[in-house]
This record gives structure tokens, sequence and C-alpha cells, in this order.
């Protein structure tokens, strides 16, 4: 599995969205964190914008669903754009339906795990996803410190993922940059979304390269990707 690397507009500038996308070529995909100040305290954005989004960018859109009732609301981002769509776990009251929905609807599935929420009991879940991702900060606000305490949860997930033989893309989220990529790569990561370390840069796109040189050189030496 080849290193990714997903700006994360949360920390772009709302006003000139277009432009900001177009800022991080080269990037994988752009991450949308949608939020609805209810899951999580805060407010972002929804499917109107995500539809805009989409019309303005030939990159693929990997929207974060952060909000309550993802079973209801998830299918709307497939139908605005999204070809990778993030819920979690906590919110989902039919998990497996839910990401069964999203593929069928011809997007990927992806479930999301909030730092107390332990992987284990979701292995049997593994197979119906695309991509899990492990909150490295407790959602609902860009520019957090990364939690190091994360490090074992992310390297268990790869175990379970090797264990099962899933092609499954593991994705990190929060207070991802050039001093904690190489740590999470070594860990099992190989999808990384990157906020301020990107859109903070002078120049967006050399950040993104930057970071993927960091993560790919990591990922090369790592134990976990040495077993393949």
């Amino acid at each position: 599995m080849a290193v990714q690397i997903n700006p994360s507009i949360l920390s772009a500038d709302f006003a000139r969205l277009a432009d900001e996308a177009r800022a991080v070529e080269g990037a994988d995909w752009l991450h949308v964190d949608v939020m609805d100040n209810h899951f999580v305290p805060n407010l972002t954005l929804g499917v109107p914008v995500v539809e805009s989004l989409a019309r303005a960018t030939d990159t693929p859109l990997d929207c974060h669903l952060m909000i309550e009732a993802p079973d209801r609301w998830a299918p709307q981002y497939v139908e605005a754009g999204a070809s990778s769509v993030t819920f979690h776990v906590e919110a989902a009251a039919a998990p497996v339906r839910l990401a069964r929905e999203i593929r069928a609807k011809g997007a990927r599935s992806s479930m999301a795990l909030k730092p107390a929420t332990p992987i284990e009991p979701y292995e049997d879940l593994l197979p119906e996803l695309d991509m899990l991702l492990i909150m490295t900060v407790e959602p609902g606000f860009g520019g957090q410190s990364f939690l190091d305490i994360m490090l074992p949860k992310i390297r268990r997930t790869r175990e379970l993922i090797s264990k099962h033989g899933l092609e499954l893309w593991l994705q990190v989220d929060g207070g991802v940059s050039a001093s904690t990529i190489e740590r999470c790569a070594d860990a099992g990561a190989d999808v990384f979304v990157a906020g301020s370390a990107v859109y903070g840069a002078s120049d967006p796109a050399e950040a993104v390269r930057a970071l993927r040189t960091q993560a790919e050189g990591a990922s090369a030496k790592a134990s976990w990707a040495c077993d393949h």
C-alpha cells in the first residue's frame, strides 16, 4: 500500500476553498471535516459545500463525518460527490449496514474511532471497510497536539489488518506533522491527514511532498511493511 497524504481543508481559508484545493497539487485526497456541533463541539460545513467543492477540484474528496445519525446522512455525501465517506462507529446505529450502503453507492467506506474507542471489539467489521481512521486527537478542532498514546493502538490495528490479510487503508488524523508522521508510519499508518502542517506552510504543495517523503522513508523501514 502506497503512502497517501490528505490535506485537511479544516485548516484552509473557507472563503477561498477552490483556490485552497488547487494549492495542494500532488495530494492524494482532500480531507473534508463535517461537524454538526452535536457529536463534536464544533460546526463546519455540510452537503452543499461538498457539492460545490467536488465541482471545483479533480482531487477526490475524503469526507469525515463527525456527526450524529451518520446512518441517515452519510449516503447523501456520496451523492454530493465524496469518493470516500468516514463515519464514527460511536455514532452509527448499524455500522455494517451503513458501510455496505456507502459502498453500494460507489464510494469507499471508512470507519473512525475516537481516541478512547478500542479497535478490538470491531475486528469482525474490518472486511466491510475500505479504510479505518484512528483519531490521534479528540475530534472537533484542528491544530491540536498529537496524542502519542495512540501509537500502540495504530500498531494493534495494523496487526489485525495483517492477520486477516485485508487490503484496508489505515488512516491517522490529528496533529500529523513533520515531527509526528514518521512515528505514525512506523506504527502502521499509510494514509495521513494533515491540516495546519500543510495549509500553515508557505508552500502547501511542497509541504505535501515533504510529508510524503518522510512517511515513505519510515514505512520502508517499518517492521510491519517488511513482513509483506
